[in-house]
């Protein structure tokens, strides 16, 4: 089988996050339980993990993880890194045999720096060296390519893809997991959730009618969409808009989800200026349809479902610890007593930041909230 999606697909999936905004670190064993408390939700032909804080000792490097359909294309990618990057490791990435996963591609990760690449410009060389891989070398996809967070993917159930990948051995201060329930396309190893790329990751739930006019869009910025998933498109929206564009997370979550124009004409003048100039700058970034989406980045984390909410999002607090999920038994499942739970109202976000830097460069410090128009 080919390694590229060769048909757009849609889903009907299930997805969860939790971050400690203190930085305090998260056991994988947690998220497995989360996502496995949804486990009907899939139909065992996709599930996957995003993990950050997960390489603090190589905190500093580019993570890429990558499958290889066949070892030629192998060979092809790590001529490409040796031209690009200077490379601090290069290894298999740990698995574990289960019955169930068939089949595996070659799995690598690399901790990498770029050469000869001023460090503000190291972004656009990853970038850049992951459209190229994922759209033109036959046989090779990157899974991730953040610092100091990695992404796990496979065709498979919650349980045997978290231990096939060994996911209760890594800790992390943030965790993303979906199950997938493709619909209309065969599940494979790269149409599993999440979607990545640098420190952007996406699980998401539903079906964008927009994407076409969403793929077009960031297609006009140099992305390359070349897995024609709603998901892809997504994490590309959130690059453009917070690292290229620097708008400040909450306003690139109005982008993606506005509220209508007549509710937008309903508020006090200030608000209403702001929320029309986002609406008529960034149009093309509206994401239709019905959906749920939680996009994890290396400042924190963020839930958003579209502007009637046709797709479950629920939310918990813990003292320092934010939970989503498409339901409250898996929110419950791993946090018995919740301080308060609630469902978010349609097309307004729910955003927990990290207070402290861990390290890594952020976005600026900002508490949980839940935006209110």
């Amino acid at each position: 089988m080919c390694s590229k999606a060769i048909e757009k697909d849609i889903s009907a999936c299930g997805l969860c996050g939790i971050i400690n905004e203190e930085g305090f670190s998260i056991d994988g064993e947690t998220v497995l339980r989360f996502i496995s408390a949804m486990n009907e939700r899939g139909n065992g032909l996709g599930a996957g993990f995003a993990g950050y804080g997960i390489y603090p000792e190589y905190r500093n490097y580019y993570a890429l993880h990558l499958m290889y359909y066949h070892h030629r294309s192998r060979e092809t990618v790590e001529q490409l890194i040796d031209e690009n990057f200077e490379m601090e490791v290069s290894e298999r990435i740990p698995t574990k045999r289960v019955i169930s996963i068939n089949n595996p591609p070659e799995l690598w990760r690399y901790f990498l720096k770029p050469k000869n690449c001023p460090d503000m410009m190291g972004d656009e060389l990853v970038v850049n060296f992951v459209t190229y891989v994922n759209a033109f070398v036959d046989g090779a996809f990157v899974m991730s390519s953040g610092k100091n967070m990695g992404v796990f993917k496979a065709v498979g159930s919650p349980k045997d893809v978290g231990e096939f990948y060994r996911i209760d051995e890594y800790e992390g201060y943030m965790w993303l997991a979906h199950t997938r329930f493709p619909t209309n396309t065969p599940g494979w190893w790269g149409g599993a959730h999440p979607f990545n790329l640098l420190d952007f990751s996406v699980v998401h739930n539903g079906e964008l009618s927009s994407y076409g006019t969403n793929r077009r869009y960031v297609e006009n910025f140099g992305y390359k969409c070349s897995l024609l998933t709603d998901s892809e498109v997504l994490v590309y929206l959130a690059d453009l808009l917070t690292r290229r564009h620097k708008l400040p997370i909450h306003i690139a979550a109005f982008a993606l989800a506005p509220p209508f124009w007549e509710q937008i004409s309903q508020l006090p003048k200030k608000e209403r200026e702001l929320l029309k100039a986002i609406r008529l700058t960034y149009g093309s970034a509206l994401a239709n349809g019905p959906f749920t989406m939680i996009l994890g980045f290396s400042g924190g984390m963020i839930g958003l479902s579209d502007r009637i909410k046709l797709r479950p999002l629920v939310a918990a607090r813990k003292n320092s610890t934010l939970y989503l999920a498409s339901e409250e038994a898996a929110i419950r499942e791993i946090c018995e007593k919740p301080e308060k739970i609630w469902r978010p109202v349609a097309g307004k976000p729910v955003i927990c930041l990290l207070r402290r830097k861990l390290n890594v460069e952020l976005y600026p410090a900002r508490i949980h909230y839940q935006m209110e128009c």
